[in-house]
């Protein structure tokens, strides 16, 4: 049995594996809201009090930098340290990597059924690829191309600096920067920032938020509400900034296309993007992913899909774990 986790800002899910690296086989499955518990510790206490079956090893993807085995994870008030969650596992050690890492690592062991394809492009066949994600916050990770496998490496890249294209996303910037100093990609990309292109709208007149509307805001979550509008078309309001959402996903997705120099394909993975499937088919996506002036032409050969599977995380953290366990044996 391994033991993998994928810890978010929202929910921690934990489940037991069975099977090999490339092929693990998902035997139990828990999903913890994360602001409900202090720390990871208490989860697993409450998980291994459900489920005390033996385990071989443990691996947890985590939204946050880590470095040497702990991280102050951003989106939540906690240190995680790989070595506290060891001792409550009674392991010698478990793997923690940053959670868009598990999430490429999960890629791996993807089939057909779990894509679903914006744009089929020409890929190379021993081309890097790059994994986006927007959901609590904005993940983002690169995968080497290593002869006929791919080694994952993590990025901080959603937090490099927001990029307006035209007047309207200038005052945008203006707008968030008079609200948070800094203005990083995760600020508009993300089921947060999504919030916050609503209210830039709003507050400056540019679309008016029906009285509905703003009751419907207050009683759920707004990002929620914003894309479920915005995709049924009932609401100008949401719909430009769902639209605009949408562009800057494609736009930063094309960012990240290019650092990594992804010709072997570029992913978008989170809980956002399947509920946003139609609005991603849209011409908007593809076009601010291509949209890079004398490059283009390297953009529109890659190819880009969303990964539909929500358990790509754990997949990947369980792969390490075998993987691990694989190289210590």
């Amino acid at each position: 049995m391994i033991l993998a986790g994928d810890i978010g800002g929202t929910n921690t899910r934990l489940a037991l594996f069975d099977g090999s690296a490339t092929k693990p086989a998902v035997a139990v499955i828990e999903v913890f809201p994360s602001r409900g518990h202090s720390g990871p510790e208490e989860i697993l206490r409450e998980f291994r009090a459900h489920h005390g079956d033996p385990i071989e090893a443990a691996s947890f993807g985590i939204a946050g930098p880590v470095r040497n085995g702990r991280t102050h994870t951003p989106n939540l008030p906690w240190v995680v340290d790989s070595a506290s969650m060891a001792e409550v596992l009674g392991l010698m050690k478990v793997d923690l990597l940053n959670d868009l890492e598990a999430n490429a690592h999960g890629i791996a062991v993807l089939g057909p059924q779990d894509l679903a394809v914006l744009h089929p492009g020409s890929p190379e066949a021993c081309g890097n690829r790059a994994l986006i994600s927007a959901g609590t916050g904005l993940g983002e990770a690169g995968l080497l191309a290593d002869g006929n496998d791919y080694r994952p490496y993590p990025s901080e890249g959603g937090h490099c600096d927001f990029a307006p294209r035209d007047e309207t996303e200038i005052d945008l910037l203006r707008h968030l920067m008079a609200r948070f100093g800094h203005v990083s990609f995760e600020r508009v990309l993300s089921g947060p920032g999504l919030y916050s292109i609503y209210q830039f709208f709003r507050d400056t007149g540019r679309a008016e938020e029906p009285s509905w509307l703003a009751d419907e805001l207050r009683e759920r979550d707004p990002s929620t509400v914003i894309s479920q509008h915005g995709l049924k078309g009932d609401c100008d309001l949401c719909v430009i900034s769902l639209d605009l959402f949408v562009s800057f996903y494609g736009a930063e997705a094309g960012n990240l296309a290019l650092k990594a120099m992804a010709t072997g394909g570029l992913f978008i993975g989170g809980g956002i993007a399947p509920k946003i499937l139609p609005k991603l088919r849209e011409p908007v996506f593809l076009k601010a992913f291509t949209d890079k002036g004398r490059v283009s032409a390297v953009l529109e050969a890659i190819p880009v899909s969303v990964i539909l599977n929500d358990k790509t995380a754990l997949l990947g953290a369980a792969r390490v774990a075998a993987l691990s366990k694989s190289k210590a044996k």
